[in-house]
């Protein structure tokens, strides 16, 4: 289990960067065919919030290929 968590890190550390590209990809792509202030506040929008949920992820994939998952308390207590 501990090597599927630590392959998962590995996934969410690539998948962070990756989804920052694409929407950044899609986001000049989209304002470009349609250039107005709606299109570009929308977008604008969306990367500001979706950026701080990719850090996030790429946090939790460094975590788990660090190894900090490796044993959970069994008693939410001893957290």
């Amino acid at each position: 289990m501990n090597t599927i968590k630590k392959l998962a890190g590995i996934v969410w550390l690539i998948a962070g960067p990756l989804a920052i590209y694409y929407l950044a990809k899609t986001a000049v792509s989209e304002i470009s065919k349609k250039p107005v202030i709606d299109t570009k506040i929308q977008w604008g929008v969306f990367i500001g919030v979706f950026i701080p949920i990719a850090i996030g992820f790429m946090i939790f994939g460094y975590y788990a290929l660090k190894g900090e998952y490796t044993r959970l308390p069994a008693n939410p207590d001893e957290l």
